[in-house]
């Protein structure tokens, strides 16, 4: 954690190959939420600024998929 920031370290090219997507689509993607202030990407660090913005801008199948997590396995504490 970088502050109170979430800050994990991934790679564009690991992001494209988890995700099954074009490394420039991640690049792509990584600027734009980048200029919206959602996060903050560097030499393969992506720090969450801003959480409850980048979940409001994910498509609903994110709020989906979190209540099914949290039905199967229990609450996750969130990270800032």
């Amino acid at each position: 954690m970088i502050g109170s920031r979430a800050t994990y370290s991934l790679t564009q090219d690991f992001l494209a190959l988890m995700l099954g997507v074009w490394r420039a689509t991640v690049s792509e993607t990584a600027s734009a939420l980048q200029e919206r202030g959602l996060i903050h990407y560097h030499r393969g660090v992506i720090a969450i600024v801003d959480r409850k913005g980048l979940e409001a801008a994910a498509c609903d199948c994110y709020a989906l998929i979190t209540k099914e997590y949290d039905r199967l396995l229990g609450p996750v504490s969130k990270a800032a």
